[in-house]
């Protein structure tokens, strides 16, 4: 059995593949786009060869090349007989929720010819129903966000038992658009100064040095970053200990723009410090502008 444990991230177009394979490169794999699939053994044997520290790799293959269809069951079963253990992802979603993708993205469908959307979308589900059989895992993404998507792609592909450290997402959000649905811990950063009432301020966000300086420079604001730094440090061992391998982190202001944002950075800085993975979003960053 060849040392390097190799996913194939493919289904259908519109799914969610390329937030598939930045989740798989957040936990430590190698990753390629849009190899050629009649590259793969020379890939998987240049890896071995040339990179021995790299033990997994991930990459994307679909019908965007189009020989992808005839080639893949013969060079994927050549490749399991010489001893490389080859796992296949596979995402599918909705017929309509594929169509809403397109059509808000304003992207053409690679197998819709003719401009139709939908005649694409049924075309490649008929053409890949075969790919999809020889799948070792199978994602529906109809109903998921792109941080669900990561963190259930991450979950399946790596068990706790595979985990050197917990993965942790900090999410800064605005209260006024709801809490996140996902969320652990909720901080609450309402009682820091607030940029928006700062006129030279309010129209930047929380990534902006100035408005990191105006909130921090706060006594407050030192006072609780000292403290919620150091509740991460003993709960997160403590997870870690029960068995957690995710942990999501909501910072709250109340717009999303400002005082989460600064606080988010800060705790984000600080976890990626303890050799964790770290996923950082700013749901709200740019709602009001």
């Amino acid at each position: 059995m060849k040392h390097l444990r190799v996913v194939i991230i493919t289904g259908l177009s519109g799914s969610g593949k390329s937030t598939a394979l930045r989740a798989l490169e957040d936990i430590g794999f190698f990753c390629v786009d849009n190899l050629p699939v009649i590259l793969l053994p020379k890939f998987l044997s240049i890896t071995l060869t040339s990179s021995p520290e790299i033990n997994r790799v991930a990459l994307v293959m679909d019908l965007r090349e189009r020989s992808f269809l005839d080639k893949y069951h013969r060079i994927f079963e050549a490749l399991k007989k010489k001893g490389y253990k080859i796992e296949i992802l596979f995402l599918e979603a909705s017929d309509e929720s594929l169509l809403h993708r397109f059509s808000e993205t304003r992207r053409t469908h690679p197998l819709s010819e003719r401009g139709m959307i939908m005649e694409g979308i049924l075309l490649e589900r008929e053409k890949l129903s075969s790919l999809k059989k020889m799948a070792d895992t199978i994602v529906d993404t109809t109903s998921l966000n792109v941080h669900q998507l990561k963190d259930i792609i991450q979950r399946r592909i790596s068990p706790a038992s595979k985990f050197k450290k917990m993965v942790i997402n900090v999410t800064s959000f605005g209260y006024r658009y709801g809490l996140p649905a996902e969320a652990d811990l909720v901080l609450d950063v309402r009682f820091l100064p607030n940029p928006y009432f700062v006129e030279e301020l309010k129209h930047y966000d929380g990534n902006n040095k100035k408005v990191q300086k105006y909130v921090l420079q706060d006594k407050g604001s030192k006072k609780f970053l000292e403290k919620a730094l150091s509740l991460m440090d003993l709960l997160i061992p403590l997870y870690e200990k029960e068995g957690k391998v995710r942990l999501n982190i909501a910072m709250g202001c109340t717009g999303g723009r400002h005082r989460s944002v600064v606080m988010a950075n800060k705790i984000s800085s600080f976890l990626s410090s303890m050799k964790y993975i770290v996923n950082l979003n700013h749901r709200d960053i740019n709602k009001d502008r």
